[in-house]
């Protein structure tokens, strides 16, 4: 199997988020603990998973540190798992997967779910990239420099894609 690592010139810094949380019950757990789940038993009738991944899947989603373990009372042997700040940052990456999906699979007058603004009780409108301006971008409106943390390979690639501009 191709290892991403060894060919991607862009330090990987989607393949590394994929490698937490790119397999799919990893995001379907996440989903499940915005949504309140919290404990292993429950966690595992919501969604049909065996105990096996799901002990996996929990243990590296802790060690990434997107849920924490912890338990459910002082000395207790039972565990809940809670979001992590790490792990509330992704609702608008979960909010945004839901909607690409809603539209491209479900089509837009057949969504399953809907998020709603939990005050206002309104629908969240679709999420959008913003200019500093707060003007939407576009693919095209969209380019890329490179960052502090850039290896030599990253520069050559990102000065290259600017130069075909």
């Amino acid at each position: 199997m191709l290892k991403p690592e060894k060919h991607d010139p862009l330090n990987r810094s989607v393949g590394h988020v994929l490698d937490i949380i790119g397999e799919g019950w990893s995001i379907l757990i996440i989903r499940e603990a915005f949504l309140g789940t919290r404990r292993f038993e429950e966690f595992q009738g919501r969604l049909g998973i065996a105990r096996n991944i799901l002990t996996a899947r929990l243990k590296k989603l802790c060690a990434n540190e997107i849920l924490d373990r912890v338990p459910v009372k002082e000395g207790a042997k039972r565990h809940e798992y809670i979001l992590t700040t790490k792990g509330k940052e992704m609702m608008p990456l979960l909010v945004a997967l839901t909607h690409w999906g809603d539209k491209w699979v479900y089509g837009e007058n057949n969504k399953p779910v809907i998020f709603l603004d939990r005050e206002q009780g309104e629908p969240i409108p679709q999420v959008q990239v913003y200019s500093a301006q707060g003007e939407v971008l576009r693919p095209r409106d969209v380019m890329i420099k490179a960052g502090p943390g850039a290896t030599r390979e990253a520069r050559e690639r990102i000065e290259e894609l600017n130069k075909n501009e």
